[in-house]
């Protein structure tokens, strides 16, 4: 059940972010293909997230040290520009225009994904 309800926050905090930054954006033709976009997206940025991110952690530790974290901002829009690759290469039409795009999405990404978990109950992660 916290996967969905994860999975859920995560579309609705891309589906924000779409309407936010300019270059980021989901294509679809009607409002049922756009969920399903965002779902399959989402689930896309989180397998990515999951597999990925703990990898870069453990071998670009001394970038974190020496940035004092800064670094993790490059990271997590090099891992949204990962997911608009692997969305192109399943036909989903989702798009992220370049660098900048991808780094300003990563950030309101997670500060919207952020303020979504603050409101949802967290009777689910008890259990």
């Amino acid at each position: 059940m916290g996967f969905l309800i994860r999975l859920v926050i995560t579309a609705i905090a891309l589906w924000i972010t779409t309407l936010i930054v300019p270059g980021v954006a989901v294509t679809g033709r009607n409002g049922a293909n756009t969920a399903l976009t965002l779902l399959a997206v989402a689930l896309i940025f989180g397998v990515v997230n999951a597999v990925l991110k703990p990898v870069i952690k453990v071998f670009g530790c001394v970038f974190y040290l020496l940035t004092l974290g800064l670094f993790a901002l490059v990271v997590n829009a090099l891992l949204f520009l990962l997911t608009d690759w692997i969305a192109r290469q399943l036909n989903l039409p989702f798009h992220v225009d370049g660098f900048w795009a991808a780094f300003w999405g990563a950030i309101v990404m997670a500060v919207v994904s952020w303020l979504i978990s603050v409101a949802v109950p967290d009777r689910w992660e008890r259990s």
